[in-house]
C-alpha cells in the first residue's frame, strides 16, 4: 500500500520527467502479445496541485509498472485522465490512485468495451489547464457549478421539458447525441462557452441541463452559466459514460442515440445502432469517424466503407495525389503546410468533399 501526501514530493521533483520511448509500431506488437483484457478508465477533479512535475513523474513512475497506457493532463487546477488499465493489475492502480491526497476518492468512470486499442502509449503532460477554456478568472467561481444528476433524474427532467445542452463540439455531437438536445456547432470548448450563454439568451430563468462525455467540461460550463445569470443549472453527473452504464444497470430508458464520441484510438464507443450521421462524401448514413490518410492534412471527417476505398481513405482530390509521392516528398510538404484538422459543414466546397473521380 502507498502512502503519499502531495505537495511535498522533493525527490519527485528533482527527477528528470520520463518518458515512453516505444514508437506505435513497437506498442502495436506489445498489445498484440499481451494475454489479459484491457479496462478503459477515465477520471478528473478540479483540485490545486502546487507540484505538478512532482504528480506527473510519480504516476508515470508507478503506472509504467503495472503497464498503464493512456493520456494526461495535469495543472494547478487539476487532473483529467484517460487509461488504459491491465484488468489484473485493476486493485494495485486503484490503491496507488487512493493513496495520493490530491486523488483519494475520486470517480472512475469505465468505458463499455474491453480489449479494444485505445491507447498505445503512456503520456502525461503538464498543462497551463485540464480544460482549455479561454476565461479569466473572474469569469466563473469553479465551486459554484450546477447540479449533478443521475440518469434517473436526468430522464425526470427531460420529459419535464428542461432544455437540454450538448457541451461537446460539433463531431462528437454529429454521431450521438441525447434527443432533442441543443447541439452547438463548435469546433473548441472555448469557442462553445459564449456560445451558449447567446444561444440560451432570454432563457436565464429555464431548467437547463449540460452534458458531455465524462462531465469535466461541464463542470465548468455550468459554473460559467452560473456566473452569466442562468438560475437553474445541472449537469449530468459523469457524463455519457456514466449515463450508459446507469441506464443499463438500472433498466432506464436510454434517451441517448448513437455513439459516444472518445479522444483516443477507438474515436468512439457504440451506445445504441441508431446511425444519425452521413458520410461527409456520399450522403449515405454513416458514422465512422477517419482521419485523412494524407497526413499533410490528417483531417477528421466521416467517411463509410465505400467511398474510403474509392478515395484511399482521402477527403479530397489533392489529398489522393499527395499520398501517391514518394514518402520524402511528403513529408517535405508537411514541414511547408499546417494540418487541417476538423471537418465543419461550411468548409464543404474548401476541402473538395464529396467529390467524385
Amino acid at each position: 500500500m502507498f502512502f503519499i501526501l502531495l505537495p511535498s514530493l522533493n525527490k519527485q521533483m528533482l527527477k528528470p520527467l520520463l518518458h515512453n520511448k516505444l514508437n506505435k509500431a513497437a506498442a502495436e506488437k506489445v498489445l498484440a502479445n499481451e494475454k489479459f483484457k484491457r479496462l478503459v478508465i477515465s477520471f478528473y477533479r478540479y483540485v490545486k496541485i502546487e507540484d505538478t512535475k512532482g504528480l506527473r513523474n510519480l504516476l508515470f513512475e508507478e503506472w509504467s509498472k503495472l503497464s498503464v497506457l493512456g493520456r494526461v493532463y495535469i495543472a494547478n487546477e487539476g487532473v483529467n485522465a484517460q487509461v488504459s488499465v491491465p484488468e489484473p493489475h485493476l486493485n494495485r492502480f486503484k490503491d496507488l490512485i487512493g493513496s495520493i491526497s490530491l486523488l483519494k476518492g475520486i470517480e472512475l468512470k469505465f468505458g463499455t468495451e474491453k480489449n479494444k486499442v485505445s491507447f498505445y502509449k503512456l503520456s502525461i503532460k503538464v498543462k497551463k489547464q485540464i480544460v482549455a477554456d479561454g476565461l479569466k478568472k473572474t469569469d466563473f467561481n469553479i465551486n459554484n457549478i450546477g447540479k449533478k444528476l443521475s440518469a434517473l433524474d436526468w430522464n425526470k427532467k427531460m420529459d419535464d421539458g428542461a432544455i437540454v445542452v450538448d457541451m461537446r463540439n460539433h463531431y462528437e455531437s454529429e454521431v450521438g447525441h441525447f434527443n432533442g438536445a441543443v447541439l452547438p456547432q463548435s469546433v473548441t470548448f472555448r469557442e462553445e462557452l459564449p456560445m451558449v450563454v447567446d444561444l440560451l439568451k432570454g432563457k436565464e430563468n429555464n431548467t437547463v441541463m449540460l452534458y458531455c462525455t465524462g462531465g469535466i467540461r461541464c463542470e465548468k460550463a455550468s459554473a460559467y452559466l452560473k456566473h452569466n445569470g442562468f438560475k437553474d443549472v445541472n449537469q449530468l453527473d459523469g457524463g455519457i459514460i456514466n449515463y450508459v452504464k446507469s441506464v443499463k444497470e438500472n433498466n432506464l430508458e436510454n434517451k441517448f442515440k448513437g455513439l459516444n464520441f472518445v479522444f483516443d484510438a477507438r474515436m468512439s464507443e457504440r451506445v445504441t445502432d441508431d446511425v444519425i450521421s452521413k458520410c461527409h462524401q456520399c450522403g449515405s448514413p454513416c458514422d465512422k469517424h477517419i482521419n485523412c490518410a494524407n497526413l499533410q492534412c490528417n483531417l477528421l471527417f466521416i467517411q463509410c466503407e465505400r467511398c474510403s476505398k474509392k478515395n484511399q481513405n482521402c477527403c479530397s482530390p489533392e489529398c489522393v495525389d499527395i499520398i501517391s509521392l514518394p514518402k520524402k516528398l511528403q513529408k517535405k510538404l508537411r514541414a511547408k503546410k499546417k494540418n487541417r484538422l476538423i471537418f465543419h459543414s461550411h468548409k464543404k466546397i474548401e476541402l473538395g468533399l464529396n467529390f467524385k473521380r
